[in-house]
């Protein structure tokens, strides 16, 4: 598996990572969780800040320099949940929200750490149509931004339009692939065609 021409994970390799090197690779990835998993003792800017804030711990400067590094990561954060439309709700805790409030809290979180590729884990699963919509607009807004993602979805009509390539999986096995529309609106498996059949009805 390579992200950005460096290898993230090689199942015949058997070099052995120290904690730092596999922290690197692991940093190029941010997951976005079906359940949300935001931390819920926390409110919502920390749930964004945390993971920058253990990061800031390991610069040299950290010591000298700590309150304005929280400074400009509370900034970062505070523009990344801008972004999400959530600028009113940075003091509020996890309970406190609707899910798709927290679906992008968890979305502004896994952005936070700037990772090179997002992987979404069923984002709407959880979620009922109306807030569906919220988290596919957000989704959306990232691939206009040319944010690279690789979404679990059974959302077929927003997966056609967003995707630029589509895997379609059956029992852990490829059974087709290639540029969305095509997959989408010629279907060439019997697989495949049984399960937008099934969706459309």
């Amino acid at each position: 598996i390579t992200v950005d021409g460096d290898v993230i994970f090689d199942s015949e390799s058997k070099e052995t990572l120290t904690p730092k090197q596999k922290r690197e690779k692991q940093l190029k990835i941010g997951l976005v969780f079906q359940q949300f998993n935001l931390f819920p003792q926390y409110n919502v800017l920390d749930n964004v800040t945390l993971a920058m804030k253990l990061q800031a711990k390991e610069r040299p400067d950290f010591k000298k320099n700590k309150k304005k590094i929280y400074a400009e990561i509370e900034q970062k954060a505070l523009s990344i949940l801008g972004k999400m439309g959530l600028s009113d709700k940075i003091k509020n805790y996890p309970c406190e929200l609707s899910g798709g409030q927290q679906q992008r809290v968890a979305i502004a979180r896994a952005m936070a750490l700037e990772p090179k590729i997002l992987f979404f884990d069923e984002p709407t699963s959880a979620l009922d149509p109306e807030l569906t919509g919220e988290i596919l607009k957000v989704i959306r807004e990232l691939a206009a931004e040319h944010m690279t993602m690789v979404i679990v979805t059974h959302e077929m009509t927003f997966a056609k339009e967003v995707s630029d390539y589509i895997i379609f999986m059956d029992d852990g096995v490829i059974a087709e692939e290639g540029k969305a529309k095509d997959v989408i609106e010629n279907p060439k498996s019997d697989r495949l065609k049984a399960f937008l059949s099934k969706i459309s009805d």
